[in-house]
């Protein structure tokens, strides 16, 4: 069957086709452009563009994080441009932590401009909450510090160290480790310096004293407002323990020199055995050769029996007077 066109509306397809393109259009504008972004900061009076919201696209930059802050700082009154949120967001920062740090500060009567917070955030410190901090001084308590006075007793002492952040040397300046660790040398310094441990348990305040007057905020992001010592505990006698110690060391030393002295003493009694003990060979050995001797001069006349005879009762005589002798001392034991 062929198609018959003479009923066809060519125009009614072309109307809705191009209403279909417009619709397509305008939703991939609305997609791209934020177009409620850009009514809720023309409701807030802030001044931003069109282009410049596409443009924020283009740079990858999100437009709600820009405009959001923007229209929080108009509202409080601070002179903040849109170049400077985005170069700040392009730079790794947090817009919003900055502008609410603004306006903390400018609330609280704090000299702080928007190139300081920004330095103060990309540094990585939170900007707000120094600001804060500005006007609520922080405590920080250090451990228990151990310190011992020229008597050998042990005093442990705790800290409470009120804090206000010094805004103008956040960058660069050292944290609260810093603080914890001057304080706990400052107490050391002071009990270590004192005669007994009774003057710090009488005087805590001196402590306190000392160490605040040593300047410890030097250098870091804090300003100590005051040093308060929380609690003072008497230790352990460690001069006792350390003499006990050394007498226990100088007992010790003694002990082996004692063992060196009788090691030699058994080397030099060994000695004298060993020595003993060849002189008596040497004996042995000499008297084996007396009765070759004697033979020897039997045999060449040197010698004869009689005179033989009287040296063994000349030897006889000997031993029975040493006998008697032996049996004498005996008795009078």
């Amino acid at each position: 069957m062929p198609f018959n066109l003479a009923g066809f509306d060519f125009a009614a397809v072309g109307a809705g086709l191009i209403i279909f393109i417009v619709f397509i259009a305008l939703m991939v504008i609305l997609a791209f452009v934020p177009i409620g972004l850009w009514i809720s900061a023309l409701a807030a009076g802030v001044k931003v563009g069109i282009v410049d919201l596409i443009g924020m696209r283009l740079r990858r930059v999100s437009p709600a994080k820009i405009v959001n802050p923007l229209i929080k700082a108009e509202k409080a009154g601070l002179d903040v441009k849109v170049t400077q949120l985005e170069a700040h967001y392009l730079a790794g920062g947090n817009v919003d932590r900055v502008v609410n740090a603004l306006i903390a500060a400018e609330r609280a009567n704090i000299p702080l401009a928007f190139e300081r917070a920004a330095a103060i955030d990309l540094a990585g410190r939170d900007v707000l909450q120094a600001v804060q901090m500005s006007v609520n001084p922080k405590v920080i308590e250090t451990p228990v510090v151990a310190a011992m006075a020229k008597d050998g007793i042990e005093v442990r002492s705790k800290a409470r160290v009120t804090v206000r952040a010094n805004i103008d040397r956040l960058v660069g300046g050292a944290g609260e480790e810093t603080i914890i660790a001057r304080v706990g040398e400052g107490i050391v310094t002071t009990v270590g310096s004192s005669a007994s441990h009774k003057e710090v348990l009488e005087n805590p305040d001196m402590i306190s004293k000392t160490v605040l007057a040593k300047g410890l905020d030097t250098g870091t992001a804090f300003e100590i407002l005051s040093i308060d010592v929380a609690d003072v505990d008497v230790g352990r006698n460690i001069g006792a323990k350390l003499q006990a110690d050394q007498a226990e060391a100088d007992k010790q030393i003694a002990q082996a020199k004692a063992e060196e002295r009788r090691a030699m003493a058994v080397a030099q009694e060994q000695e004298m055995v060993a020595e003993i003990q060849a002189m008596r060979a040497k004996v042995v050995e000499a008297e084996a050769q007396v009765p070759l001797a004697m033979a020897e001069a039997f045999r060449n006349g040197n010698l004869g029996v009689m005179d033989y005879y009287n040296m063994m009762n000349l030897q006889a005589d000997t031993k029975m007077r040493e006998g008697i002798s032996n049996s004498g001392n005996q008795k009078n034991q």
